[in-house]
């Protein structure tokens, strides 16, 4: 079984994966004149990377996960090794070799964590390959990065659209029991009350659903119920509450 073939069994029917496969689609199969720039953006926790390791495998994407200290070199050096090119030596022959060679292969361009990108003014390099290559660029941050970039008209004229992440449901919750709950049955009760003490974020819906194959392990159960699981806790984000040492 490939590595694609088995991500697809895993995460592709969540609905942002479906949500930014759709979206780099309609940007690879846009109209001649159209821009070929999207960002998809959304709470952390909504499950974008992991969206965008998926769409990266389905299109053979160039992606990039961009870090807080990187700096307008190291991020062009970061596109080129994933390329499997040499970095050159100024920044300017750099963005002319990524886009030469994004152009020739007609492959999309991923941008995770964009919003580092405009906190540390590189934003206008990734419109320079954009412009030099004509190729899809996907830019992927948190929910304020469409507000961020109207600070940027020259890269915010150049987006063919915007896609919100959506919180995760109950399907989500139902296909990621499978994967991290594996051989336990959750009845539909106890899946809501999962989705709602964990903010409808998949990364917590992840976390809690282990948590309940743990409390089955430990109580040798097959299925788990609402009436089973009780009071035990679900990870819901919030910090506890400080414990009161006394005198």
């Amino acid at each position: 079984m490939t590595e694609e073939r088995t991500l697809y069994n895993t995460v592709a029917p969540l609905r942002n994966v479906g949500a930014l496969v759709e979206l780099i689609d309609r940007v690879q199969k846009r109209g001649f004149g159209l821009p070929g720039m999207a960002t998809f953006y959304g709470p952390s926790g909504y499950g974008k990377t992991t969206a965008a390791v998926y769409a990266a495998n389905r299109y053979r994407a160039y992606t990039v996960q961009v870090k807080s200290a990187w700096t307008a070199k190291k991020l062009c050096s970061a596109i080129l090794q994933d390329l499997g090119l040499p970095p050159a030596r100024t920044i300017a022959d750099m963005i002319d070799d990524i886009a030469g060679e994004i152009a020739k292969s007609g492959r999309p361009l991923i941008i995770d964590e964009a919003d580092q990108l405009i906190g540390r003014n590189m934003i206008e390099i990734v419109r320079d390959i954009y412009e030099s290559s004509g190729a899809t660029v996907i830019l992927i941050g948190e929910e304020l990065l469409p507000q961020k970039l109207q600070k940027w008209e020259r890269v915010h004229g150049r987006m063919l659209d915007w896609v919100p992440a959506q919180p995760g449901d109950l399907g989500d919750v139902k296909h990621l029991a499978r994967i991290y709950c594996a051989g336990v049955e959750l009845d539909e009760e106890l899946l809501a009350y999962l989705l709602k003490e964990s903010n409808a974020s998949i990364r917590r819906i992840c976390i809690n659903l282990d948590r309940v194959r743990e409390f089955a392990l430990t109580k040798g159960l097959k299925a788990v119920s609402r009436k089973d699981w009780g009071k035990a806790g679900f990870f819901t984000g919030h910090a506890p509450a400080p414990r009161r040492i006394s005198a």
